[in-house]
């Protein structure tokens, strides 16, 4: 009886289901491999097409052939396949991220892109895959933008700082000894005032000295440069999600993080539960007989962690609550991880319901401001 009702209930589904079918995608810099599959997991076609405007829509009008197309799975969303699923939105397909088969898997059968495709849509028709891919089309997407160019002038910043130490090691005692116990800001300064002397001066030193002064201008220009992108990160933060950095401990910097591991669509949020698993602030159960324990999560995004243990430590330096906290949990016998671990949880809560606040406040009264 129950299995006649389960087959009747399958039927019913295939029959309402049966003009669909989903499309999976293997993206790739100047190719992406499609392939689409019915709801019974049947593989129908396989195509490659350009990474170009007019390839994308030869893509969506190709699976369209095949039937309905309301779901697609896409490998690679956050790179070189960040724009086709720009587009799949913009056409009123549902777009997940398709996972990856794991390396077991990987280990077990070889790999191709036409395969990976087939991967990708049957993920989502088994639901392994869930989580929307970053839409792209919204304040997210610039703060993501400057935060990628204030990085890189950040790290070219400290190279350069590190390749003046290290010019200085080999350099001449007189140079050497002058340099080698001022600070950074003072060292920048001091070489961007040498001179590489005269025409009699010995031809080693006069090339250290114009070195060290060419990277101790390119220090000043990646300082600016990093100045102005940060001024326009918390512009641009303060313009869309204003008490975002109004919250202890949370700066322009971790608060473009935080919102760039989350994307511009909210309903890759489920709830303050999944922002926290997003993060790897979500503790993993690790218990076994009458063993009760929950260990670190090492997932998740872990920029968006590192953001979430600053705005912690900031917290346990400046606010008497978080202070008090600390204290309580001490007494109980806590270790410092472990209570910098709940703290990092409670923090991602309340992140959460900010940025949810901000959104919905947006959603009823666009504002206008500077992007």
């Amino acid at each position: 009886m129950n299995k006649r009702v389960v087959s009747a209930h399958r039927v019913v589904d295939l029959a309402v289901n049966a003009d669909e079918v989903i499309l999976g995608v293997d993206q790739h810099r100047d190719v992406h491999v499609a392939a689409v599959i019915s709801m019974t997991v049947q593989v129908m076609a396989v195509e490659r097409l350009l990474t170009t405007a007019g390839g994308y829509r030869q893509l969506a009008e190709w699976a369209g052939r095949w039937g309905a197309v309301r779901r697609a799975g896409a490998e690679c969303s956050g790179n070189y396949g960040a724009a086709l699923p720009r587009y799949l939105l913009s056409q009123g397909i549902v777009v997940l991220e398709a996972p990856g088969p794991g390396r077991s898997a990987r280990r077990r059968r070889s790999k191709t892109d036409e395969g990976d495709a087939v991967a990708a849509a049957r993920s989502v028709l088994s639901g392994r895959a869930q989580s929307p891919v970053k839409s792209g089309d919204g304040p997210v997407e610039i703060v993501r933008m400057y935060l990628m160019a204030k990085d890189s002038a950040v790290k070219a910043k400290r190279q350069a700082v590190n390749q003046i130490r290290r010019s200085l090691v080999t350099a001449d005692p007189g140079i050497r000894e002058e340099l080698r116990s001022l600070s950074r800001r003072r060292l920048t300064v001091f070489c961007l005032q040498l001179c590489e002397g005269g025409e009699e001066a010995d031809p080693i030193v006069r090339a250290t000295r114009f070195t060290v002064r060419v990277l101790a201008d390119r220090i000043e220009q990646l300082g600016e440069q990093a100045r102005v992108l940060e001024q326009r990160l918390s512009a641009l933060i303060r313009t869309h999600y204003p008490s975002l950095l109004e919250s202890v401990g949370v700066g322009p910097h971790s608060a473009a993080v935080l919102l760039t591991a989350l994307g511009d669509n909210s309903e890759r949020m489920r709830g303050e539960t999944s922002f926290a698993a997003l993060c790897g602030a979500s503790p993993v159960e690790y218990s076994s007989g009458s063993r009760q324990h929950r260990r670190l999560n090492r997932g998740g995004h872990r920029e968006a962690n590192a953001a979430l243990h600053r705005i912690v430590l900031s917290r346990l330096r400046w606010d008497p609550r978080t202070q008090a906290y600390y204290e309580r949990r001490v007494a109980e016998d806590k270790t410092r991880h472990e209570i910098i671990r709940c703290l990092k949880r409670y923090v991602a809560r309340e992140i959460c319901r900010l940025i949810t606040t901000c959104r919905r406040e947006t959603s009823n009264g666009p504002s206008s401001g500077p992007r």
